[in-house]
C-alpha cells in the first residue's frame, strides 16, 4: 500500500458495543484533495470509520493518524482543536442551531474558535455569496428547503478552511435533484479549496462523485473500484465525467 501523500489514515480498526462488533480491521487512507466515497449496506460499519477517522469515537483497536500524527497520542484539547479547524462535518439532516439564521449558522465553527461575531458573520456572508447562498443568509433553517439547509451545511463544513471534511450521508433525506445540487457544491467547493472529502453513502449515484472508493461489509473495508495502488493507480474522474453519473 503506498502511503505517498497521505493525510489520513485508519487502519485495523475494530469497535464494538456490547456484543454488537461494528468495525472488525477496517482500513481507510485519504490523500490530500481527493474525495473518497465509503459504501455499504446498513449496520456494515461504514459510518463507525467514519466516526474512528475523525476523532469522534475511540476505536478499541488499532490506529489513526492525521497528517502524520497519531490521534491517540495527542490530548483533549489538541484533537478538539483539530476536529474545529482541519476536519468539517456534514450530516444526513443537517443538524442545523434552528434559533440561528443560516449565516449565524455558517458562522459558528469560528464563533466555537474564538472570532468576533462582526468578523465571523463577515466571512460566513462572503463564503455564502461565493456559493449562491446569499439571499438565503437571514433565513432561519425552518424556512428552508431540506437541500437548502444541506447547502448551508456544507457551507458552515467549510468556514474554518478545513484540509478534511467528513460527510455521513449528506443526501440521505434529499430527492435526487436536491441531492446533485448538494453534491455539486460539496464536491465542487472542496476541489476549489484543496479539501479532501470522506463521503459515507448507500447511494452509487452519490458515491459516483468520489475518486475513489471502499466498500465496507462486516466491519471490514475493501477497494471498491479494485485498485491495487489506493492513491492513485485508478484514474481519477474529473467534474464533468464522475463515472457516466451527473
Amino acid at each position: 500500500m503506498n502511503g505517498d501523500g497521505v493525510l489520513l489514515v485508519a487502519e485495523g480498526l475494530r469497535k464494538s458495543y456490547g456484543p454488537t462488533t461494528a468495525l472488525d480491521g477496517a482500513d481507510l487512507m485519504v490523500a490530500a484533495g481527493e474525495v473518497v466515497s465509503v459504501m455499504g449496506p446498513s449496520g456494515s460499519g461504514k459510518s463507525t470509520l467514519l466516526h474512528c477517522a475523525a476523532g469522534l469515537t475511540v476505536p478499541d483497536e488499532g490506529r489513526v493518524a492525521y497528517a502524520g500524527r497519531e490521534l491517540s497520542e495527542l490530548g483533549d484539547a489538541e484533537r478538539s482543536r483539530i476536529r474545529r479547524r482541519d476536519f468539517g462535518f456534514v450530516f444526513q439532516f443537517g443538524q442545523l442551531v434552528p434559533e440561528l439564521t443560516a449565516r449565524q449558522n455558517v458562522a459558528l465553527p469560528l464563533r466555537l474558535d474564538g472570532v468576533s461575531r462582526r468578523q465571523a458573520e463577515r466571512r460566513a456572508a462572503d463564503l455564502m455569496d461565493r456559493l449562491g447562498l446569499a439571499e438565503k443568509a437571514d433565513a432561519r433553517p425552518g424556512e428552508l428547503s431540506g437541500g437548502q439547509q444541506q447547502r448551508v451545511a456544507v457551507a458552515r463544513a467549510l468556514i474554518t478552511g478545513p484540509k478534511v471534511i467528513f460527510a455521513d450521508e449528506p443526501t440521505g433525506a434529499l430527492d435526487s435533484v436536491a441531492g446533485e445540487q448538494v453534491m455539486e457544491m460539496l464536491t465542487d467547493a472542496a476541489r476549489e479549496a484543496g479539501a479532501a472529502v470522506v463521503l459515507v453513502t448507500h447511494d452509487a449515484r452519490v458515491a459516483a462523485y468520489a475518486d475513489r472508493g471502499i466498500v465496507v461489509r462486516d466491519g471490514r473495508s475493501t477497494d471498491r473500484l479494485g485498485s491495487t495502488d489506493r492513491l492513485g493507480s485508478t484514474e481519477r474522474l474529473g467534474s464533468t465525467e464522475r463515472l457516466g453519473v451527473r
